[in-house]
């Protein structure tokens, strides 16, 4: 394999390391997020059927994440948080 291919392919490896990374790295944070929803939600007394933790659980957009996280710290049930998911 000549220099050149293998400096390519070496530069490929380590992009594809990083996006891995950053992948693993949303992952997680999204995983936070929804469980700080869920936390809100137990500490307020709201309960929460299997499908509406699935969704939660579920989710990957961080606006979403966020927004049910505010919701959750002043909803007084679940269909104010979820909406029409609940």
């Amino acid at each position: 394999m000549s220099a050149e291919i293998r400096a390519w392919f070496e530069e490929y490896e380590r992009k594809l390391r990083a996006e891995e990374r950053k992948e693993g790295r949303n992952e997680g944070r999204a995983e936070e997020a929804a469980r700080a929803v869920l936390t809100a939600l137990r500490v307020r007394g709201i309960a929460v059927p299997d499908v509406a933790r699935e969704r939660i659980l579920a989710e990957r957009d961080p606006e979403t994440l966020e927004r049910w996280h505010e919701r959750a710290i002043v909803a007084a049930s679940l269909a104010e948080v979820l909406g029409h998911l609940s």
